[in-house]
């Protein structure tokens, strides 16, 4: 959810490899493991993990940028509000929504369609990267096809519970694997590598990490999969919001103290 690129903060620079963008051997493509490291320190930034590796105290505007500022939370809320809104107004309770799907789900469907396209347009009008606001868009296009071929307006949160369980279920093999993935993110964020598993305080902090992050996308999937069996649209439209930026930016901030903490403390203990 991170805004454009010109906005974000500098970042410390992993070691460069032969190869590898800032190398002096530039001839030479970038190695697999350079590729890697690279993506997967994306990954973290993306994921609003940059913060982190900075020194500046946690505040609401750091975190705020974060999330891609007020335009990645409208961005990132508004459809989904939109779809319930409107969903709410145009249903009747009484309708048999599979008798004419396409008729009665249609306005409902075509708003948040409407909402991505604008977003799209805005960012291209003000000459700001519309990556966010495509992936965005693409997410509700396979979305709306989703509840259109079904015939089921609960489908349109399909997306959501698959990324919700792939997620969830990825960051706990990760874990029983020994290999967490918050810790491989941040590490190469840190400019660690994978040394940190070599430190007993680093690799329990992030593991725990890994574990919080595992909790909210399978505790998403826990409370939503249910309201989806049951085809109770307005509920899963209404916890699907509750359960996104209101989780998502409080373990964040907790994210960045844990990092920061054990970075410190082994910064300051290399230091003496």
């Amino acid at each position: 959810m991170s805004d454009t690129a010109k906005d974000q903060p500098d970042q410390p620079e992993l070691p460069t490899v032969p190869g590898e963008a800032g190398s002096p051997d530039t001839d030479v493509p970038p190695s697999t493991s350079a590729l890697f490291a690279q993506s997967m320190a994306g990954a973290a930034r993306r994921a609003g993990f940059g913060a982190a590796t900075e020194g500046e105290p946690i505040s609401g505007q750091a975190l705020l940028k974060a999330m891609g500022g007020i335009r990645g939370l409208i961005e990132a809320v508004l459809p989904g509000l939109v779809f319930l809104v409107t969903y709410s107004i145009t249903i009747d309770p009484s309708t048999d929504v599979t008798s004419d799907p396409i008729g009665t789900l249609l306005p409902s469907l075509i708003a948040p369609l409407v909402i991505g396209v604008i977003f799209v347009a805005l960012r291209a009008i003000t000459k700001q990267t519309t990556t966010p606001a495509l992936g965005g868009l693409v997410g509700t296009i396979i979305s709306v096809a989703l509840a259109l071929f079904s015939g089921k307006p609960s489908d349109f949160f399909l997306v959501g519970l698959w990324t919700n369980a792939g997620y969830g279920a990825a960051l706990l093999i990760s874990v029983l694997v020994r290999w967490p993935l918050i810790g491989v993110a941040v590490g190469f964020l840190m400019g660690d590598g994978v040394a940190w598993r070599l430190d007993a305080s680093k690799r329990r902090v992030l593991t725990i990490l890994t574990l919080c992050w595992t909790g909210l996308f399978l505790g998403r999937l826990a409370v939503q999969l249910p309201l989806y069996l049951a085809d109770n649209v307005e509920l899963l439209a209404s916890m699907k919001l509750l359960m996104g930026i209101p989780l998502y930016a409080p373990l964040l901030v907790v994210s960045w103290l844990m990092v920061r903490s054990v970075y410190r403390r082994m910064d300051a203990a290399d230091a003496v």
